[in-house]
């Protein structure tokens, strides 16, 4: 584990957003850039900020994970692991297969409070989907955010199915009493479709949230302080954006 800014959290608590989880409606869909934009745009404030990654599956021991692209992209955060399994697969099959012990919500839990103890702002970014199992007794992200009072930020695709899948989701997180911000497209074209266009607006009734930001698609591909000079202008002020952000007509 790598720290950042120790103590800072002591004398700088401006805001009310603490721990965020972040999970999307499937995977491969921009979690991880989503995270980064997000500690970007913290950090160009001045706050300091912890990534947490429970579960980093088929990932092996030398290779680099989510959390460290976290970290190249946005600038000197705090990065943690709980586990870590060599499979890409769910965490808990991953677990399994590797013979090492899967990691439980309450271990999620007490990693993103020891954290957000000492930074302004802790991000736990999930693997896969909100009900991915992390355990054999069907325990999920869900689980971990219920147990940490946190809310969860939803990260979709553009195009065409995103609807039924962030509806899904939004389900999936009021039946577990938990709160989400919004949701942020994790891809957004540079050429989009008309059913990209028309999403635009119907994410937000999909969602039971409001549309919070636009990740321009290819962004992690740009070089870091590209990367972290754009960053706040993809993203609406309750998540730290610049107040640039705005929704194409």
């Amino acid at each position: 584990m790598r720290r950042n800014r120790a103590g800072s959290a002591a004398q700088s608590r401006r805001h009310t957003m603490s721990v965020l989880f972040v999970t999307g409606t499937g995977t491969e869909i921009g979690k991880t850039v989503t995270t980064a934009a997000i500690a970007a745009a913290a950090l160009a404030q001045g706050r300091s900020v912890a990534v947490l990654k429970p579960a980093q599956t088929g990932v092996t021991a030398h290779e680099s994970g989510d959390a460290a692209e976290v970290e190249r992209l946005a600038g000197p955060v705090t990065t943690a692991e709980l586990a870590r399994f060599p499979d890409p697969l769910a965490p808990a099959t991953a677990a399994l297969r590797a013979g090492l012990p899967p990691v439980l919500p309450h271990e999620i839990a007490e990693a993103a409070a020891k954290l957000d103890a000492s930074h302004d702002l802790v991000l736990v970014e999930g693997a896969g989907g909100l009900l991915v199992r992390f355990d054999a007794d069907g325990h999920t992200l869900a689980d971990a955010a219920r147990l940490a009072g946190a809310p969860v930020l939803v990260v979709a695709q553009a195009g065409l199915g995103t609807l039924n899948a962030t509806a899904l989701t939004a389900l999936a997180l009021r039946s577990y009493g938990l709160d989400s911000p919004g949701v942020v497209v994790g891809s957004w074209p540079a050429d989009p479709d008309l059913a990209s266009r028309c999403n635009l607006a119907d994410l937000p009734d999909a969602a039971g949230a409001p549309l919070l930001g636009l990740i321009p698609e290819g962004s992690g591909g740009l070089p870091p302080q590209a990367f972290r000079a754009a960053a706040p202008d993809w993203l609406a002020p309750v998540l730290g954006g610049s107040g640039a952000f705005r929704i194409p007509s």
